[in-house]
């Protein structure tokens, strides 16, 4: 229960201080009268040090699986809550999730429920894993629901990692490119200029540029890491700012295989989720809720969002679904089977399968072309380089 602190009045005349347990204000004021003292002032109490362990407690996705997998095993061992979190506090390897523990035990041993302690730090542990939490804890199986929410964990970092793994190789190239030119640019260039100067014909086009390029560089070196840390900016506020943001979702969603990659992604997630969810006992429109806030593309999601609103009005999930013209065929199948044979906890597994296979073929091929194109990208810069300084070259041996 909540913890007010209060300000009163003794025999009307001294003034005391002191905090009481009450399940609401009302309460509490009746709890102080009845200690034969006049209230003059009542706030719910607020420990600094706790909200602020709580903000700076803010777990990672490994870090939330690390947590939820012991404290899942604890429990299963038949060792209370209270004592499970107690442990954490002294063992787990990690100050964050001993520092939550310590929240977390603390706020139970007051009186909360596990949920409701959960529930006042959604920053760090996130909606989806409350809303389970809340759900297997009414339904009195708890360490089974945390043992949904630890695969679902696992499963949403195994396709963070392998979106991460597959995007990282262009990015290097393109990084490694840019660095590369720099230096050709800068150093190498500027040193074959007095043997150019020699040279009675006109440079070609390309070389003239590539000198200039590389005399503005020497001569202002320092717009180097200004483009580099503007170039960061921008990205950063692309990222960031959602008028920006939605540009650039709807950008993506047009680029072939990149856009297979973001949506099935997205999905694979979006359904991982429903189907925990369904499985753990939450109604329908709230376990579309928790799903979308899985959903990264804020077009998808604005998509999604409105097919809710549709569930809410009597549509079935699977024509909602259909609606948006984004989700896949075979996934509204499987839905809508589902729906017919009320199977649909069945095949909304079936559909997470369906949607990892085709997530990990859609990895595979973009895998397979990255390379090639890199090549090209490398290829293609080392060919403009390499004519820049042998054109002349050619030039005057033709003389």
């Amino acid at each position: 229960m909540p913890i007010y602190s209060y300000t009163a009045l003794k025999q009307g005349k001294e003034l005391v201080r002191g905090e009481i347990t009450a399940s609401n204000l009302k309460d509490a004021r009746d709890v102080i009268r009845k200690m034969g003292l006049v209230p003059t002032q009542i706030n719910e109490y607020v420990d600094t040090k706790a909200k602020k362990s709580a903000q700076l407690s803010s777990l990672s996705l490994n870090e939330k699986i690390d947590f939820i997998s012991t404290l899942q095993i604890l429990l299963t061992s038949g060792i209370p809550a209270v004592e499970s979190l107690m442990f954490m506090e002294q063992e787990a390897a990690k100050k964050k999730i001993r520092d939550m523990s310590k929240i977390l035990k603390t706020q139970i041993m007051g009186g909360s429920t596990f949920a409701d302690t959960m529930a006042r730090y959604p920053q760090v542990f996130g909606y989806i894993f409350i809303g389970l939490v809340k759900a297997g804890e009414e339904a009195g199986e708890l360490e089974k629901t945390l043992d949904r929410t630890k695969g679902l964990l696992e499963k949403q970092a195994n396709i963070k990692g392998k979106v991460i793994g597959t995007l990282m190789y262009p990015m290097f190239v393109v990084v490694l490119a840019f660095f590369i030119i720099i230096i050709m640019l800068t150093f190498v260039f500027p040193a074959f200029k007095d043997m150019f100067a020699q040279q009675e014909k006109a440079l070609p086009l390309i070389t003239s540029l590539m000198i200039t390029a590389g005399d503005y560089l020497k001569t202002y070196w320092y717009t180097i890491p200004i483009f580099i840390v503007a170039f960061i900016a921008f990205c950063i506020i692309m990222v960031s700012w959602q008028p920006a943001r939605n540009v650039l979702d709807r950008i993506v969603l047009k680029v072939p295989l990149l856009n297979n990659l973001i949506l099935y992604s997205n999905f694979s997630n979006f359904l991982s989720v429903m189907s925990v969810t369904y499985d753990a006992g939450i109604p329908v429109v709230d376990c579309l809720h928790l799903a979308v806030i899985t959903l990264t593309n804020s077009v998808l999601k604005n998509k999604m969002s409105a097919a809710i609103v549709k569930v809410q009005q009597g549509l079935q999930v699977s024509q909602a679904l259909k609606a948006t013209n984004i989700v896949p065929r075979m996934l509204l199948f499987m839905i809508a089977t589902g729906e017919q044979s009320g199977r649909l906890g069945e095949m909304l597994e079936k559909g997470v399968n369906f949607l990892d296979r085709t997530l990990d073929a859609i990895i595979d091929t973009l895998t397979k072309m990255i390379e090639p194109i890199m090549l090209i990208v490398i290829g293609s810069i080392v060919l403009v380089m390499a004519l820049a300084l042998y054109l002349p070259l050619f030039q005057s041996y033709m003389q």
